[in-house]
């Protein structure tokens, strides 16, 4: 099938490279000229693990190319995907769908033949109806259907995520774009991947449910840390226990400094201002945004507390800043809450990501960046571990104690036994295992 993509950023662009492996024709559009030149030479303005390659590879296979021309891309196309930006609409938080409508207008006056129009961008309820308003005002004559179906892609395994999804979620009440859409999909038929046909606004929510819903999870067992931490329980083990339950499952229920990235912080705004705007609010996803919100700052407060409660003159290394690992994805990590609360207690913040640097110095000040981990905690009073890098699991811990001025060690994804590190001489402070915290309190209070 001839298909064109609006839109050539994270989605857009590993949207663009799984179908054109699939064996469809892929025009990727953008009004960037001098992205879609970059793309053309190979160079990929995301890190994402394996995209340069199948991008290279489908551009040699003819299957694949980029274009700032999105008329003669949509004349052409018998599917248009719409894949751009929707980001938080400052003061309500509600999705800009500035863009959308934009490229939906853009896309009216290209259209030849009959088109299924496809927001794969995510956008709130209603997006699609006020999408297909928009093109049949301004092209009352042409064939088209406006199709919702969002991605599931997690940032550092979108690839996978695309070739071998849990589910495809297509929204259409029309038999002709739902015939079309199975098309698209054909190819993933042999690895059973089921398509879940429903109606838009459907679909248009499914995507919004499903990232608040994770959201919570991520919540929930942070807060059920904090707690381990008073009552001396484990966190780890609170969690397996919970996911060996099929009802719940052991996926996002790893404590650490709270979610971050470009879908969840954005899509639970989204879905709490368009739950508000229909009469029907969604109290959890509320409290939920907030206390991730208040998580964040509050990890800068336990390094500030191990450092004897100020870092004013002092040195604190954080080993990554990206959201998670794999990616150079900056938006709303909690590395930046982190940092400008150590800088507003006077600290100076040293920091090494092995991708994020780059997209980090594009919002962070004053931070000394190193080279590696090592280089990183060279002079340090304290590392925190932010970001669980692979790199950063295995370190020679003698190293990064030789470098640091003192030995205090923040883990705030667990990475480390607390057994270990205190062997090694560290204070060490991980994140909702209490161990024994309370029987050591008693007997301290007894003595």
């Amino acid at each position: 099938m001839k298909i064109a993509i609006v839109g050539s950023g994270y989605v857009g662009l590993v949207s663009g490279a799984c179908l054109a492996d699939f064996g469809h024709a892929v025009r990727c559009v953008d009004k960037d000229a001098n992205k879609i030149s970059a793309l053309r030479e190979g160079r990929i303005p995301i890190f994402e693990p394996g995209l340069d390659g199948l991008v290279a590879s489908n551009m040699a296979a003819g299957r694949l190319s980029f274009d700032t021309d999105l008329s003669a891309a949509v004349a052409e196309a018998e599917v248009v995907f719409i894949a751009v930006g929707t980001p938080s609409r400052r003061g309500d938080g509600f999705a800009d769908l500035t863009y959308v409508y934009a490229a939906a207008r853009d896309i009216a006056h290209a259209l030849r033949g009959h088109t299924v129009l496809v927001t794969k961008s995510t956008v709130p309820v209603g997006t699609g109806d006020e999408v297909e308003r928009i093109v049949r005002e301004l092209r009352p004559d042409a064939d088209f259907q406006v199709v919702s179906n969002p991605e599931f892609l997690r940032e550092g395994a979108a690839i996978d995520d695309f070739k071998r999804p849990d589910r495809i979620v297509v929204g259409s009440d029309d038999a002709r774009a739902r015939e079309v859409m199975n098309e698209v999909y054909r190819p993933l038929y042999l690895n059973s991947a089921p398509i879940l046909h429903t109606s838009r606004r459907t679909a248009e929510l499914t995507k919004y449910a499903a990232n608040a819903f994770l959201a919570t999870k991520i919540t929930f067992i942070n807060e059920m840390a904090d707690l381990c931490e008073k009552v001396g329980a484990n966190v780890q083990d609170v969690a397996r226990g919970m996911g060996l339950d099929n009802r719940i499952g052991a996926k996002f229920l790893h404590a650490g400094p709270g979610y971050g990235g470009s879908c969840f912080p954005k899509d639970t705004l989204a879905l709490i201002k368009t739950a508000q705007d229909f009469g029907a609010p969604s109290r959890i996803v509320e409290t939920v945004a907030a206390v991730n919100d208040q998580r964040k700052r509050s990890m800068a407060r336990r390094v500030i507390e191990a450092l004897g409660g100020s870092v004013r003159g002092r040195t604190v290394a954080l080993l990554g800043l990206t959201f998670k690992p794999n990616t150079d994805d900056m938006r709303d990590a909690p590395s930046l809450a982190i940092v400008t609360a150590l800088q507003d207690g006077g600290a100076n913040v040293r920091a090494f990501d092995p991708e994020g640097m780059g997209q980090a110095a594009l919002v962070l000040n004053d931070v000394a960046y190193a080279s590696d981990a090592y280089d990183c905690a060279a002079g340090a009073d304290a590392v925190v571990l932010v970001t669980e890098w692979n790199t950063f699991r295995a370190l020679d811990l003698e190293r990064i104690g030789a470098a640091m001025t003192g030995r205090v060690f923040l883990d705030l994804r667990n990475v480390y036994k607390r057994e270990i590190m205190e062997a090694k001489g560290f204070q060490y402070h991980d994140v909702g295992r209490g161990g024994d915290a309370p029987m050591r309190a008693r007997t301290e209070a007894a003595a």
